[in-house]
Order: C-alpha cells, then sequence, then structure tokens
C-alpha cells in the first residue's frame, strides 16, 4: 500500500525547507563569535590607559599612607601608571595595526588582497619599466 499523498507532500516540503535553509546559512568563519569593530578596540585601549592610572594612584596613595609622607609617592607612581598605560596602548595599537589581535578578525580578507596584476612584479609596479 502506498503513502498517504500529505505524508509524500510533507516529506518534499521538509526537504525543500531544509535545502533553502543550507543556502541562505552564512559561512561561519573561525572566530565569527567573538566580532569587534573599532570601538570596542577603542574602549579597549582607554580602558588599559585610565586602568594603569588607577593602579599608580592606588600603589602611591597607599605607600604615602603606610610612610606618613605628603603625595610624594602618589605623584610619582601616579606618573609611572600613566607610562605604563600609554606603553600597554601602543602596545595594542602595534598589535592593531600588524593584525596580531581581535582587529585582525574585523579586516575584509578581500580587500587586503593585494596579488600583483598578471605579467607584472610587485617591485614593477609604480615604475614605468621598458620590459
Amino acid at each position: 500500500m502506498s503513502e498517504d499523498p500529505f505524508s509524500e507532500r510533507m516529506k518534499r516540503l521538509e526537504d525543500r525547507l531544509a535545502a533553502a535553509r543550507a543556502v541562505r546559512q552564512p559561512p561561519s568563519r573561525p572566530g565569527a563569535a567573538a566580532k569587534y569593530t573599532q570601538s570596542s578596540i577603542a574602549w579597549r585601549m582607554v580602558t588599559e590607559l585610565v586602568a594603569g592610572m588607577l593602579l599608580g594612584l592606588g600603589i602611591g596613595w597607599g605607600l604615602d599612607s603606610l610612610f606618613g609622607t605628603r603625595p610624594v609617592f602618589l605623584v610619582l607612581f601616579a606618573l609611572l601608571g600613566f607610562g605604563a598605560g600609554v606603553r600597554t596602548m601602543l602596545r595594542t595599537a602595534t598589535d592593531v595595526q600588524k593584525g596580531r589581535s581581535e582587529a585582525a578578525l574585523m579586516r575584509d580578507p578581500a580587500a587586503e588582497d593585494k596579488t600583483p596584476p598578471e605579467g607584472r612584479n610587485a617591485t614593477d609596479e609604480g615604475r614605468g619599466t621598458d620590459g
């Protein structure tokens, strides 16, 4: 005995829906779950700077209260904390430029494809060569 025509139609519909979902699903890429924007990288850099400052201020205030000195250590460690924050921020900026951090996920690989045209050497681009 053959199956119910309704069951056959439902099976075909489920197959078509599965095929349509497979086509519409965006391709997954590694690290796609962690999408970073330029603003998130900027906030990270600001946070690194502020954290360095606050840590320096806290250590300086603690040492001043421990030794009973005037704000000598507070000023000294505030400057050291600022320097450490700037250094960390610059390291993050270097990593972003070289593509070693989460900013590499932001970049479009198609936009960075800089393969030279056929028949030309990458060193010859921009120069008028006779050959």
